[in-house]
């Protein structure tokens, strides 16, 4: 393998291996040399100021120190709770249901359609809301019903099945 280099308006290449492979130009920067006396420009406190914990060797702050001022993890008041085993559902109101219906011309909804239409992904748990109204005899399936699209659904004609 060759590396294409060009200097002072003249093409050559190189040819690439192990004792002539550098970072690019301006990529690496030296670090600053501390503690290398005073003509250095650091040395003395070598960077460090004057007494206190920062000066001394081994000194570190934890996580959120603000220099004795109260930390945001504690102005900050705690607020919620989640619980671990909770099942989240996705919901799908019934208007969306009727919707869905009259648009594709379908009398049974399952989670297949609901799928393929994005209403919901493959890992999804589908609850059917009771928000609208349906006005066409449908079979829904879904993983779970509120007790409102239960009664909708069942008062237009449809039937429920729970997956």
């Amino acid at each position: 393998m060759y590396l294409f280099s060009e200097s002072e308006g003249q093409h050559k290449f190189k040819k690439m291996n192990l004792s002539n492979l550098k970072p690019a130009k301006g990529s690496t920067k030296n670090s600053k040399r501390i503690g290398r006396g005073t003509g250095s420009g650091r040395g003395g406190t070598s960077t460090r100021g004057h007494k206190g914990a920062g000066s001394r060797s081994g000194h570190s702050t934890k996580i959120g120190f603000e220099g004795g001022q109260m930390p945001l993890q504690r102005r900050v008041p705690k607020v919620g709770f989640k619980p671990i085993n909770r099942t989240e559902y996705v919901g799908v109101n019934l208007d969306v249901l009727q919707a869905l219906a009259e648009k594709h011309n379908l009398t049974a909804i399952d989670f297949a359609a609901l799928q393929a239409h994005g209403l919901a992904s493959k890992n999804d748990l589908v609850k059917i809301l009771g928000r609208g109204e349906v006005k066409a005899k449908l079979e829904v399936s879904a993983h779970a019903f509120s007790a409102t699209a239960q009664k909708a659904i069942e008062a237009a004609g449809g039937s429920i099945v729970k997956l």
